[in-house]
């Protein structure tokens, strides 16, 4: 999946062949925000447009916009494998949030945008 950034929003960007055009539409809201460029230079203006527009549209109607992510999520685990992570990040010196986070950063491809 091809994603861009901005402000803290990624978008999820595909290409429509019969129009020629590129869009996009940002992920991990509840409000649905999308655009379209015709270049990848049309598409990041586009982008920063749509965002920008997004958060000066909640500013006048006095909503808090939807955040992408709050930071923090819930993963259930099987317990043996839980008490393996606890071992592991007691012995690396750092707490379980730190450990697992340290572990999760690593496996990502570097950020692009």
């Amino acid at each position: 999946m091809n994603t861009m950034s901005y402000k803290g929003y990624t978008a999820k960007i595909e290409f429509d062949p019969d129009d020629n055009i590129f869009f996009g539409n940002i992920i991990g809201i509840r409000d649905t925000v999308g655009f379209h460029g015709e270049s990848v230079t049309e598409l990041k203006k586009a982008f920063g447009e749509a965002v920008d527009f997004y958060l000066e549209s909640c500013a006048k109607a006095g909503r808090e916009p939807n955040k992408p992510c709050s930071g923090k999520f819930l993963v259930r685990l099987d317990p043996e494998l839980h008490s393996r992570i606890v071992a592991e990040a007691l012995k690396s010196g750092k707490s379980i949030n730190k450990w697992v986070a340290d572990i999760l950063a690593g496996s990502l491809h570097p950020r692009q945008v």
